[in-house]
């Protein structure tokens, strides 16, 4: 049995390491004991030490004393950081791009670069300012807020603000593109569209690609899509694998821009493979590009591995052989609802300390949904406590029948989840901006 590392924490790893855990036997470096991950390296037969995953002299050593053969990182700040290129240094199979790949997420400019480059006709009107004199000539093209301020690099979901949600009125959103521009020396300013936004993701080899289901996600704190944006507070998948609002030809167009977009970063050398994924919007006109993602999404990495048929470390096979294809990597015609658990103080205020609450896992299994731990672990019997200010932990169901797992999700929340815990009760609805 192959042994393969895993790097990274959250929820979007736990279902990483579910199904890593299925087919290797699992290693991990943690900064703390994700009891998800822990669980899924003991029940494979593998070893997790407690550390930094971003030092890169401890991940080394571990790979080197323990034998490891395969790496995988979905996570953007340790894919800018430049792990894979350490594992593929080290001669391991890897999943996921190098530090040179991950830049279409780490640098807006760059990605807006190539897609101006492969399909101009699906770029919003926009200006990538480097200077507060840029700026300040940009936001005379507008009359009101009716603009988007994007921070160049890695902002965890949470660094776009759009003009009248996010900010209000033309000064704030000038101000706070300043303080983007001041941070970073660069800010993208574009123009607020209106549409339907959505995602798609692809698993790639570096030459073709699989689009997975499509997944409807909840970047809001709260219900009716209020407060700010955050990290994502649930996401569903239909037995369709679209959106209502979408056609397969929609899909079929940002599927052709995403393909392109590998064969692009991969014409020198391979930087590219695992998964990627683009933002858009569906508008009246036509298709619209928003951003890349290096990596899964957290919630969507949920949604989307449990909808897999074929098994996640058979993908990954065909991954590193450079032979994906639609024919070895399936998906069920399930659905799947997630949603995930959050302190109240969640993206709204900062937390004075850290959140202990009780939670019996055995509850969730029972219903026959599945649990995924993110930033919290394990300090007595079903008691729990946040290691950070981020989301704490996710339930997630699979079925044929969309509103049956929506109630089932919700019932396991209301009858077995602490109260002092927070979440979405919207999740389910589609909302159009």
């Amino acid at each position: 049995m192959k042994k393969c590392l895993l790097l990274g924490n959250g929820g979007r790893e736990a279902v990483l390491a579910e199904y890593i855990s299925k087919g290797y036997a699992l290693y991990s470096v943690l900064p703390y004991e994700n009891p998800s991950i822990v669980d899924a390296v003991k029940e494979s037969h593998g070893k997790y030490i407690v550390g930094s995953p971003f030092d890169k002299e401890l991940v080394s050593n571990f790979i080197k004393e323990e034998g490891i053969e395969v790496c995988v990182v979905s996570s953007d700040n340790l894919l800018q950081d430049g792990l894979i290129d350490l594992a593929k240094s080290l001669g391991l199979q890897v999943f996921g791009p190098t530090s040179k790949g991950s830049k279409i997420e780490w640098s807006k400019t760059y990605a807006l670069d190539i897609v101006k480059k492969l399909k101009p006709e699906m770029v919003i009107k926009n200006f990538c300012i480097t200077s507060e004199s840029e700026l300040e000539e940009a936001i005379k093209n507008y009359e009101n807020d009716e603009f988007v301020v994007k921070p160049e690099g890695l902002t965890g979901g949470k660094g776009v603000k759009v003009g009248g949600i996010h900010f209000k009125g033309k000064n704030e959103g000038y101000e706070y593109a300043k303080s983007c521009l001041a941070d970073s020396g660069k800010v993208i300013v574009q123009d607020k569209v209106e549409g339907s936004e959505f995602t798609v993701m692809a698993l790639t080899d570096g030459k073709s690609i699989v689009v997975t289901p499509i997944t409807f996600d909840y970047p809001y704190r709260y219900d009716n899509d209020k407060g700010p944006g955050t990290g994502g507070m649930g996401c569903m998948s239909f037995e369709n694998k679209l959106l209502p609002f979408l056609e397969q030809s929609d899909v079929d167009e940002c599927a052709d821009l995403i393909k392109k977009t590998i064969q692009y970063m991969n014409k020198d050398s391979m930087e590219f493979t695992g998964v990627i994924y683009g933002g858009f919007f569906k508008c009246e006109d036509g298709i619209r590009f928003i951003e890349f993602n290096a990596r899964f999404g957290d919630p969507e990495a949920i949604n989307v591995l449990n909808a897999l048929e074929t098994p996640f470390t058979e993908v990954m096979e065909h991954i590193v052989n450079g032979d994906l294809s639609e024919e070895n990597c399936k998906f069920s015609d399930n659905c799947t609802f997630t949603v995930y658990m959050v302190s109240k103080e969640y993206a709204v205020s900062k937390a004075t300390e850290p959140c202990v609450f009780t939670l019996n896992p055995n509850k969730i299994k029972e219903a026959g949904l599945k649990l995924y731990f993110a930033n919290a672990k394990q300090v007595g019997e079903n008691t729990y406590t946040s290691v950070s200010t981020s989301r704490l932990f996710a339930i997630e169901g699979t079925g044929k029948d969309l509103e049956e797992l929506k109630k089932k999700v919700y019932k396991v929340i209301e009858e077995n989840v602490d109260t002092k815990l927070d979440y979405r009760k919207d999740i389910g609805n589609i909302y159009i901006h």
